[in-house]
């Protein structure tokens, strides 16, 4: 019998920093070779005695880096991000050793603009994009003809006194920015990424103003408890 074991890394955390009370990041160093594009996700697992407790993760770092980054919003009920949470610089964290997911830079439907949509967490695999791209840049393998317009709903204003920013919800504004930008669906891609409520009033949103399904990607980070129940 296989306990599934072999589908793992055993990956050792090298570093950790945290931003907040419930937001930190890890770096890990799976121990064999790791290949991943841009904005796919790697299926992390802690063990307890009773089982192990898994689930996937947007990639932060770039596949040029030879450590894997992540980014997590500690769920005070949830089942792994607390698991997790408890982890420092030295412990170990299995991984899958196959990442998934398609949530990746479409370069390749003839729009040069990339309207990035998210909350919180769901900033991960756009950092992925952005380190790679600068990578590139950097060793002339990227001329600069894809521009990123990025909207990222991180934080309450009123947690932050001396916040003088854009306040409200990512989809308030997100028409607001795509009419200022001149973000169109004939001449943009756009990407959703974290809250699954965000992500269907931001797809109307677009669709209103000309994005059909084929330059919509979305990335939901969990399914809405009511779905859930009903599955």
């Amino acid at each position: 019998m296989t306990t599934g074991d072999e589908k793992f890394y055993r990956a050792r955390i090298t570093q950790r920093a945290d931003y907040s009370a419930d937001l930190w990041m890890i770096r890990i160093q799976p121990g064999s070779e790791f290949k991943f594009a841009p904005g796919q996700y790697a299926t992390l697992g802690v063990q307890d005695p009773e089982k192990r407790h898994e689930r996937a993760y947007s990639i932060v770092s770039s596949p040029y880096e030879s450590e894997i980054e992540f980014f997590f919003e500690l769920v005070p009920r949830g089942e792994l991000t607390p698991l997790i949470y408890k982890l420092q610089v030295g412990d170990e964290i299995q991984m899958r050793k196959v990442p998934k997911g398609r949530f990746t830079l479409q370069t390749s439907s003839g729009r040069t603009n990339h309207l990035l949509v998210c909350t919180v967490t769901g900033i991960a695999p756009f950092v992925s994009y952005i380190r790679t791209l600068h990578k590139d840049w950097k060793e002339g393998k990227f001329t600069g003809e894809h521009k990123l317009f990025l909207l990222n709903g991180a934080s309450r204003p009123w947690d932050d006194q001396k916040w003088i920013g854009e306040t409200g919800r990512v989809d308030d504004v997100l028409r607001k920015y795509a009419d200022m930008w001149g973000l169109t669906g004939a001449n943009t891609v756009g990407y959703l990424c974290g809250h699954p409520e965000m992500i269907e009033h931001g797809k109307g949103m677009l669709q209103r103003i000309g994005f059909t399904k084929d330059v919509l990607k979305e990335e939901i980070y969990w399914i809405p408890r009511k779905e859930a129940a009903a599955q």
